[in-house]
């Protein structure tokens, strides 16, 4: 099968991947093998090919946002039959066992291992999950809509309950690719007001179709004081810029695995008054679960930008570039 390596990390103009064919993989007994139909392309793809995260698994296929069918099953894989549509996610392994997987938090799992990054995910033919670890996806989407929110979505939906939105309260979106466009849209489901902060003009005018009620560049004020503001864009530099646009007691969630250094914070501007700062780790499959019941429930508008797979590297090269809006998708 065809199958993209990370053979040497490194910015995505070096030509960190490799297009290489490899054998189809065998499932384990606990494992599905799914023969892949679409792949999202997420930013954290970017940093493991770009080497922003340490190397887990030399000469990974990175890839987590997986829209496949089953066409084989290990000895005691259970809740999923040949044939079946699944998502294969980012989280696919943890202990079960730790104090956090223990008080439903498996996110924080120290033992928590990630596919296209531990093991070899979807930029491929080919892959394999846990059964465990697998979705099931809700009607009414095609394949290409589904794959974005294996993760994209996730995060976007794990970044909100971070960011505790009151009720209609007024949310400050920093960024708006492929998760921002999907979280603006489940806020305002839940009835927050929405700010979009991001550059480029055709992120702007994405925002205000799908109900923004503003839109305008990432450095500048909001035209209200925010409840609460996520951090989608990788930018430490923003930090401070959303921190002084929280009304007091306000919250910003950092939604990305990786950030560039943060500037020099002021106490009393960015700080005092009860602002807070908090991460965003992952998602639980709770999370994913109560998600894809969100969108089987409440249809989002997932705008896509299809490549063949074997353009993989040159969509991620189109990512870093903000080339596209929305969130890109592979075709194997």
């Amino acid at each position: 099968m065809r199958s993209w390596r990370v053979t040497t990390p490194g910015p995505i103009g070096t030509g960190p991947l490799r297009l290489s064919s490899v054998p189809v993989p065998e499932p384990a007994p606990d494992e599905l093998l799914v023969r892949v139909l679409v792949c999202g392309v997420c930013r954290t793809d970017l940093h493991v090919a770009e080497g922003d995260l340490p190397v887990h698994r030399p000469a990974v296929t990175p890839g987590h946002e997986v829209v496949g069918e089953v066409v084989a099953k290990g000895d005691t894989a259970s809740g999923f039959a040949l044939d079946d549509r699944v998502g294969v996610a980012w989280l696919r392994h943890t202990c079960g066992e730790c104090k956090f997987c223990l008080r439903g938090a498996e996110n924080l799992c120290p033992q928590s291992r990630y596919t296209g990054w531990d093991a070899d995910g979807g930029y491929a033919e080919y892959t394999v999950v846990p059964a465990a670890y697998a979705h099931h996806l809700p009607a009414g989407y095609t394949d290409d809509e589904l794959a974005p929110l294996l993760c994209a979505g996730l995060i976007g939906y794990r970044a909100l309950q971070r960011a505790e939105v009151p009720e209609g309260g007024r949310l400050g979106l920093y960024g708006f690719g492929g998760s921002a466009h999907l979280a603006a849209q489940v806020a305002l489901a839940q009835g927050a007001t929405v700010h979009v902060l991001t550059r480029g003009r055709a992120a702007q005018e994405l925002a205000l179709e799908l109900g923004a009620a503003s839109a305008g560049p990432a450095d500048a004020s909001p035209p209200e004081p925010l409840d609460a503001a996520i951090l989608f864009a990788p930018a430490g530099g923003l930090v401070p810029v959303a921190l002084a646009a929280l009304d007091r007691g306000g919250t910003l969630a950092i939604a990305g695995i990786h950030l560039t250094d943060v500037p020099e914070l002021n106490y009393q501007r960015h700080l005092f008054q009860e602002r807070q700062v908090r991460s965003v780790t992952a998602n639980t499959r709770a999370d994913a679960r109560e998600f894809l019941d969100f969108a089987g429930r409440h249809h989002l508008e997932v705008t896509t930008r299809p490549y063949a797979l074997a353009d993989a590297d040159q969509a991620l090269a189109d990512l870093a570039a903000g080339r596209f809006t929305g969130a890109a998708v592979l075709h194997a």
